[in-house]
This record gives C-alpha cells, sequence and structure tokens, in this order.
C-alpha cells in the first residue's frame, strides 16, 4: 500500500510552488490563504522537510522544495491525462487572447468551431496579461508582435494589422463631414492604448503637420470602437474587428486611407503541446477564419 501525503497538501504545495504566493494559490484553489498554508505546513511536517522560505513579499522554494516540485507537477499532470483520456466528449482547448481580440473576432466565430468539433470545447482566457502556457493551462494564444514570441514556441500568421479609420455613418455625413484625413481635425479621436493615432496621421496627412486633437482614451480597442457605434467620434482600429460592423453600416470608414503596422496578429502554441491533435485542430481552425 502506497503512503502517500494528503492530495489536498499536495495541491497547496504545487499552486503555492507556481505562484510563489499562498494568496494567488488560494484563489486558485477557492480556499482560503490560511487553509493553503496550513495544507504546506502539514506536508511539511509529513515529509519532515521545509519546502518553502516565508518572506515578508511572498515565497521562496529551499533546495529540497525546488527538487520535489517537478516531480509533483509532473503527476498532477499524469492524472490529468489519463482522466482526459477516459473521457474525450470533454476534451476542452484554452485559448488565451486579449479582451479586445476575443470580443471583436473570436466570439462571433466560437459557434462554427462548435458545430464543426463538437468533442472539443472550447475556453477563452481573455486578458491583456501574457498567458504562460506551463502554469495556466492555455492551449493557443492569439499575439499580436513580431515572432518569435519566446523559447519553445511555434508561431503561425493570422492576419496582418491593417488600420483603419472608423466612426459612424451618421458623424460622417453630418455638419462637419469627415470625407479625407484632414477632417479628423473637427473630430475627437478615440484613442486605445496601442497610441496608433499620431503614427496614422503622419503618414495619412500629406503636409505632415498634425495639428492639435481633441482624444478620448480607453483603455481597450473594444470600447473605442463601441464609442464610436455611439456617435462618440473617431476610432482607429483592424480592419477585421469591424468587418461585421461596416457590413452592416454599423460603423463606415469615411476615407479609403489605411495603414498597415509591422505588429501582426499570429496563432501561438508551444512547439511540443499538452494535446498535440487538439492544439493542430484549433489552430488550422483559427487560420481558416482568418
Amino acid at each position: 500500500m502506497r503512503n502517500l501525503p494528503p492530495l489536498n497538501s499536495l495541491k497547496a504545495f504545487e499552486a503555492s510552488g507556481r505562484h510563489l504566493n499562498f494568496r494567488l494559490a488560494a484563489e486558485e484553489l477557492g480556499v482560503t490563504q490560511g487553509a493553503v498554508a496550513q495544507q504546506v505546513r502539514a506536508l511539511e511536517a509529513r515529509l519532515k522537510v521545509k519546502l518553502f522560505h516565508r518572506q515578508s513579499r511572498g515565497l521562496a522554494l529551499t533546495d529540497v522544495g525546488r527538487g520535489y516540485l517537478p516531480s509533483i507537477r509532473r503527476a498532477f499532470d499524469l492524472i490529468a491525462e489519463a482522466s482526459e483520456n477516459l473521457a474525450p466528449l470533454e476534451v476542452v482547448a484554452t485559448i488565451s487572447s486579449t479582451p479586445s481580440f476575443a470580443t471583436r473576432w473570436l466570439v462571433p466565430r466560437i459557434g462554427t468551431f462548435a458545430k464543426d468539433h463538437p468533442n472539443i470545447r472550447l475556453r477563452l482566457d481573455a486578458s491583456n496579461a501574457l498567458a504562460n502556457f506551463q502554469s495556466d493551462g492555455v492551449d493557443v494564444a492569439i499575439r499580436q508582435g513580431k515572432p518569435p514570441f519566446g523559447p519553445g514556441l511555434v508561431a503561425d500568421p493570422l492576419f496582418t494589422s491593417e488600420l483603419i479609420a472608423i466612426c459612424h455613418p451618421d458623424l460622417a455625413t453630418g455638419s462637419r463631414p469627415i470625407t479625407s484625413p484632414q477632417d479628423l481635425r473637427h473630430h475627437v479621436l478615440l484613442e486605445d492604448t496601442h497610441g496608433q493615432w499620431p503614427l496614422f496621421l503622419e503618414k495619412a496627412l500629406p503636409d505632415k503637420q498634425i495639428p492639435d486633437m481633441r482624444t478620448m482614451n480607453f483603455s481597450q480597442t473594444s470600447l473605442a470602437i463601441d464609442a464610436a457605434i455611439a456617435l462618440q467620434g473617431v476610432a482607429l482600429t483592424n480592419r477585421e474587428f469591424v468587418k461585421n460592423d461596416l457590413q452592416s453600416n454599423h460603423l463606415c470608414q469615411p476615407f479609403p486611407f489605411s495603414t498597415t503596422t509591422e505588429e501582426g496578429y499570429y496563432v501561438v502554441a508551444p512547439r511540443k503541446p499538452r494535446k498535440p491533435s487538439v492544439v493542430a485542430i484549433v489552430s488550422e481552425w483559427l487560420k481558416r477564419q482568418a
């Protein structure tokens, strides 16, 4: 009979070892911080070793803890893989992207994936934080930038970043009509965190003289687009994000000028993923959608 430590203590240690923080481990496990600390102390008492150095700003693994953690993590991975193999109909693939990409591009297309692949359930992890494939359970990520994105990662192009100015049709044809980039000086520019308006205007204005512009700032591209739909001003966005709104006349492109940035969108996955066949299916589906 195996003399194994309690599973809850091992889970507490593994989560604490990844986060190096009892509070974050507790949030992940859905228990209190005190419960996690107690489980780790109980494991240390059972093993008669010290696994962490408790510090004022978090935790640090001892040499023993650093050597113990990879084996425990592999054991949990094996349990998870064995459980997935028992229930192939419940395979879950996690896609990481920014909230704006998820809202404006990915969510409207998910229904087609469910029809084509009923045995795979997609889970969206929409966050501006950069996902970690090892610790966050992410299988595929959508990233904007220029590869390489990191060691051990494979990046396939999804689409380029073509920036266009967009606004509500009523704004484009109102008392201050917009027919060229010069007309933007009479309107509010809706700016997101990418800060691409100066670059766009520098390329769009023939005299390269950028006048003082009124701006309204948003933390996400999707919020700037929503403000444009609400007649609040003119937004700058990737054409792919507003294709449906342009077709439905919720938005318009008041003048044809556009510019392409060097930072396109890519499908990124580990070179050696945990679920190779699932990652291949999801990655190919994403590229077909583009």
